[in-house]
């Protein structure tokens, strides 16, 4: 049986803000990039929520839309939203320009007393209780470094739940403990960003987790890589960015055919395993840190051992 968020469908977060919410020491920052197709939807989830953040940085990178004017809208009547307007580049850098944005914004903050960092794209929904329920299980485990809620999107009327390894947290949600963020180094300005991370963490001794809430959810409004010129580039960036981040050949091949289960069926994972092996060919660069990939790749090599095992 699938597992269904306790939200309505069609209306997934309420249209009024919450009238009591607390304010706790959370600095949210948000790069964004021509989102004004979504980005209301993200900031009526973000008011509405009954912990709101002590500071949410809005980073625009660049934007040729209306998505400025919709921050300024927000901030003029919620002076916890700020808007922070970067140098445009001229192009949408993937992977690496979100962090260089995130970074930028993180050099604004006015708060620096503040306990979690969290990155959050421009395009999620979320209840109420999201942040609410987040912290309280980052509360309950001092060791917990990150955490985030399942995420799904809306597909012909039904639930899909985005495929997800249970400790890798949502890269669209990345909600922090400040000490943990700061002893891992924060970011890699790179495609594979938001799984060097979590490995980091890993070794490092923190535990990650994606919990599923019913009432504490993600509702990604695109399908990730929709955001380009065509999805199947997504899936080629996607192979390129296991390469950087040093995937070992068979868990490459292995998370391709997983990814056939997604759309664009069948070949989405085969694009991904097809840029795994040419960036191999090309020798295109990976992520410079040997201890890092020995690490990476004996956890995949032991998941792998229990796949084909029946173990979980």
């Amino acid at each position: 049986m699938s597992r269904t968020p306790r939200q309505n469908r069609l209306n997934p977060i309420p249209a009024a803000p919450a009238t009591h919410p607390r304010t706790i020491a959370l600095v949210i920052i948000t790069p964004v990039r021509d989102e004004a197709k979504y980005l209301r939807l993200t900031m009526d989830a973000m008011v509405a929520q009954t912990m709101r953040p002590v500071e949410w940085i809005v980073v625009d990178d660049g934007s040729t839309d209306a998505t400025p004017d919709i921050v300024r809208e927000y901030a003029q009547q919620y002076p916890f939203i700020r808007l922070v307007l970067r140098q445009d580049r001229g192009f949408r850098k993937l992977g690496g320009g979100v962090v260089a944005a995130f970074n930028f914004g993180t050099e604004h903050i006015e708060h620096q007393d503040y306990r979690y960092i969290a990155k959050l794209d421009g395009d999620m929904s979320f209840g109420p209780l999201y942040i609410e329920h987040m912290l309280r299980k980052l509360d309950e485990d001092p060791k917990l470094a990150t955490v985030s809620g399942q995420v799904y999107r809306d597909e012909g009327g039904r639930f899909i739940e985005e495929i997800q390894v249970t400790e890798q947290v949502a890269g669209q949600f990345k909600l922090y403990r400040r000490e943990a963020f700061e002893d891992i180094g924060g970011f890699v300005e790179h495609l594979a960003w938001d799984g060097i991370d979590i490995h980091t963490a890993w070794m490092k001794g923190w535990k990650t987790f994606n919990y599923y809430d019913p009432d504490a959810w993600l509702w990604h409004h695109r399908i990730m890589g929709s955001s380009d010129k065509h999805i199947y580039e997504g899936r080629l960036r996607w192979g390129r960015g296991n390469w950087y981040m040093g995937y070992h050949p068979l868990y490459a091949v292995v998370a391709g055919l997983n990814r056939m289960r997604e759309k664009p069926y069948v070949i989405g994972g085969l694009l991904m395993i097809y840029s795994y092996f040419l960036s191999a060919l090309r020798g295109l660069p990976r992520y410079e840190h040997p201890e890092f990939r020995r690490y990476l790749r004996n956890w995949q090599m032991q998941r792998l051992k229990r796949f084909f095992s029946g173990r979980k």
